[in-house]
């Protein structure tokens, strides 16, 4: 008996067209179509910004102008880089370790039903806790020095670091295994060539959240004692009613996290041109 043969879709098919790969242009002009929404937002924000301080609506001590907030900026250019650089490397330090235990819990916890039942219990209760809560105790047990905050940091971002590559791990097809175990691969061939490539695009998942929770651990961190970083900065400029230093403090730390994010946000189009969402040239229904 002969088998027939679907054929692939192709332009010629009613309702289907074949997408070329795009151009520069059509690039530049998909990255201006995606990103001027969020800078009109910011551009709104700021405006409002702007006409509550100019109109004097509320107190100058209270919401600062935004031309105070940039020259404080400018004037403490040092000062404030410092302290910028202080709260980055323990957010990348932090973020690191989280990513890197996170990930090695993942496998553990895929690969040992009895590791999984035992340790995502206590995964669990650990991130219900307040970070805020016990981070006075790590003060008190590491000191005032870097530790307390990369290791708040790595608590805040480890969770879902381990929960996305546990779902990416146990997200591949069934099917996959059963041909890698079929074709003879060993466990560690599968992991190599199927579960971890089919796991990165949730792992990335995870990542966005954690580099953004991990700028947030630092600060949490810092708040609690330190003498040096955004949260020194913004609770020094509170205490003495500095808010266009406060003000300056919080777009700064900000920012950290939108960088942070964007560069993520890279290495996955990077890593990943193979996935669905990062190819451009697909075959896409008209109707």
């Amino acid at each position: 008996m002969s088998q027939s043969v679907i054929p692939a879709p192709s332009a010629e098919v009613k309702g289907v067209a074949e997408r070329s790969a795009p151009g520069a242009g059509e690039r530049i002009a998909r990255a201006l179509e995606k990103s001027w929404r969020p800078f009109a937002l910011l551009l709104a924000c700021f405006g409002a910004w702007w006409v509550v301080a100019a109109a004097e609506l509320v107190e100058a001590y209270l919401v600062p102008s935004p031309g105070a907030t940039l020259d404080v900026l400018l004037e403490k250019t040092d000062y404030v880089w410092h302290h910028t650089w202080v709260t980055t490397y323990e957010t990348l330090l932090g973020f690191v370790i989280a990513v890197a235990v996170g990930v090695f819990a993942a496998v553990v916890m895929v690969y040992s039903q009895t590791v999984e039942k035992t340790l995502y219990p206590i995964l669990l209760f650990a991130q219900v806790v307040p970070k805020i809560a016990i981070a006075p105790l790590f003060v008190v047990w590491l000191g005032f020095g870097i530790a307390p905050k990369i290791l708040i940091a790595v608590l805040i971002a480890f969770f879902p670091v381990v929960i996305s590559m546990v779902t990416g791990l146990k997200a591949v097809d069934p099917e996959m295994l059963q041909l890698s175990a079929t074709m003879g691969a060993g466990p560690w061939q599968t992991f190599v060539k199927i579960r971890f490539p089919a796991s990165l695009p949730h792992l990335f998942a995870g990542l966005k959240v954690a580099v953004t929770l991990a700028v947030t651990g630092a600060v949490v961190g810092e708040f609690v004692g330190a003498n040096e970083g955004l949260g020194y900065v913004i609770l020094q400029a509170n205490g003495n009613l500095d808010t266009p230093m406060l003000f300056a403090g919080l777009l700064v730390m900000s920012l950290i996290g939108v960088v942070l994010f964007v560069l993520v946000e890279v290495a996955e189009k990077l890593l990943l041109p193979w996935h669905a969402s990062r190819r451009g040239t697909d075959v896409t229904t008209t109707f």
